[in-house]
């Protein structure tokens, strides 16, 4: 069994100038040793780069499609259709953002993207939804979703949204057991933290700014760390995305067909006492094309406390951070980036 806090110290003196690619198709086979041995290229991705891309995952090339097809749809609507569902109206960070409504850096002007947010939804997952609640907390609460009445495609946008949040959902509990391994810990070590999963998607759509002027401080997405255990990033063709290597050198993540790309957030990273990394990222303007994406940002249960697991912790690597319970640590973050778009 490897020293994962000293295979970390190791790591943190070499660099990645690549993203690796990771096949999953022994994610769930019946021989361990095949599973341990996927568990291990995903752990040195996760102490290395913090970024992987993964082929052979199980969600269907036709859900992806036609998942990117009602975005397109979605934004491509009036203005006050999709203010139907703002994010003003939800006390829970769901709904339609506008451009530049989020500012991921302080130090820019704003986000050039829209958004659609959506957690679990009480349609498909009712038994999330009578948790107890506390303030200052992240919570399940309801979806806002466009009706009919205003918008002829609104019941195959939600079909098609919640198809595909079933399916990276599924994506998501397939990897779990991975990281498990992966930490030196029970396959089933994440089993009972992620009954209620705060699973956030959104659907981005960042306009091409054709002949305006570039701004740098009006970024598709501002650099920033995620803020959840992982996120499951589908990319469409258009490239954008890149990742912070330690030497400050950002690395492009181009798209690759039919492969996600996983990432580390900071929540896994504060929990396994940054053993795994939590990797800043952008997204840069997008100058001849329009560019969309859905990240799907997978964490555990709101009541979890974030306490290392023993493989993580050592007398020459002690616990770094306060305790905090996932949903109040998510919760905070999100209240920082999201705040902006709650007071226009």
């Amino acid at each position: 069994m490897s020293d994962l806090t000293k295979l970390s110290d190791q790591l943190l003196k070499s660099d990645f100038d690549t993203i690796p690619l990771i096949d999953l198709t022994d994610a769930q086979s019946p021989n361990l040793e095949k599973r341990q041995a996927l568990a291990e290229s995903i752990r040195d991705a996760c102490l290395s780069a913090g970024f992987f891309y993964v082929k052979n995952h199980g969600v269907p090339l036709e859900v992806v499609n036609e998942t990117f097809k009602q975005s397109h749809s979605f934004f491509d609507l009036p203005s006050e259709v999709k203010m139907t569902v703002d994010i003003n109206k939800s006390d829970n960070f769901r709904g339609y953002m506008r451009l530049l409504t989020s500012n991921t850096n302080p130090a820019n002007k704003g986000d050039r993207h829209e958004a659609f947010n959506m957690g679990l939804d009480p349609l498909v997952h009712p038994e999330s939804f009578h948790q107890d609640e506390k303030e200052g907390e992240l919570k399940h609460s309801d979806n806002l979703w466009p009706i009919q009445e205003d918008w002829e495609g609104a019941v195959g946008f939600k079909e098609a949204a919640l198809n595909y949040y079933k399916q990276v959902l599924a994506l998501g509990y397939k990897l779990f057991p991975l990281f498990a391994l992966a930490l030196n810990l029970p396959e089933d070590f994440f089993e009972a933290k992620t009954q209620h999963p705060a699973a956030i998607m959104r659907l981005l759509f960042y306009p091409a700014l054709g002949e305006q002027e570039v701004d740098e401080l009006m970024p598709g997405i501002g650099a920033h760390t995620d803020f959840e255990c992982f996120t499951i990033l589908r990319q469409d063709e258009v490239s954008g995305l890149q990742v912070q290597n330690r030497k400050g050198e950002w690395i492009d993540a181009v798209p690759s067909p039919d492969t996600f790309i996983v990432n580390i957030g900071d929540q896994l990273s504060r929990w396994t006492n940054d053993i795994f990394v939590s990797t800043r990222h952008r997204v840069l303007p997008t100058i001849a094309k329009d560019r969309y994406s859905i990240p799907f940002f997978f964490g555990c249960d709101h009541e979890v406390p974030l306490l290392p697991p023993t493989t993580c912790v050592t007398e020459d690597r002690p616990a770094r951070y306060d305790v905090m319970t996932a949903g109040a640590y998510v919760h905070m973050r999100l209240s920082e980036i999201y705040a902006p778009a709650k007071d226009q």
